[in-house]
């Protein structure tokens, strides 16, 4: 974003967060709490109708969305003004690799909470009560994929970044025992570098 817009405000409620983002001289990175007030809004992120785009990535399905829809409409600018959210689902690396993946996945799902079923359905029970951007017909979601090329330990270390990896820790259950990690390096074939495909589901609109 900072590469095309001339302002960006970027804010997380984890200072740590925050503290790992990289610097750029166009970005104000800001701390803000779970809830804010609208003059909070105003005070801590920017004033009423003055923000071209809103994006959200891999978030939305946390938060109150009437609160938010209001505080996105409140900073936008009028008519115009478009928020951009985006989820991202399970990856594909090879018919191998993801018949273990899947086997896992499954396995894991008592462990999500229950936003994660909105990612699932990669936002298309989203409740998004925005207009059509020029140049669409719908508000979407519409599908990219994004390339990240990984190892297996890589591969393996964002698995164990999952919410439910670390809810089912915390209950003495190890998601990826010995055996299920023995699946993968035989699936992976080795420890090499592999391209890695994210489906990424995009809800678009704009305000009146």
């Amino acid at each position: 974003l900072a590469s095309f817009y001339k302002d960006v405000v970027a804010t997380d409620t984890s200072p740590t967060q925050l503290a790992h983002a990289q610097r750029l001289p166009n970005i104000r990175y800001q701390q803000t709490p779970e809830s804010v007030t609208l003059d909070e809004l105003t005070r801590l992120v920017a004033p009423m109708c003055s923000v071209d785009l809103v994006t959200v990535a891999q978030a939305m399905h946390w938060f109150d969305l009437p609160t938010f829809y209001q505080q996105v409409k409140h900073v936008l600018k009028r008519p115009g003004g478009v928020l951009a959210a985006w989820c991202y689902t399970e990856p594909c690396v090879s018919d191998t690799v993801d018949a273990v993946f899947w086997r896992l996945y499954k396995n894991s799902a008592p462990y999500w909470a229950p936003a994660r079923k909105i990612v699932d359905d990669e936002y298309r029970s989203i409740e998004f009560p925005f207009e059509v951007v020029d140049g669409e017909e719908h508000t979407g979601p519409f599908t990219f994929k994004a390339t990240k090329h990984m190892d297996l330990e890589t591969y393996l270390a964002y698995i164990r970044s999952w919410s439910s990896y670390q809810t089912a820790h915390e209950q003495g259950i190890e998601l990826l025992p010995e055996e299920v990690v023995k699946d993968f390096e035989s699936a992976w074939g080795g420890n090499e570098v592999k391209p890695v495909q994210y489906p990424v589901h995009l809800r678009i609109g704009r305000v009146m």
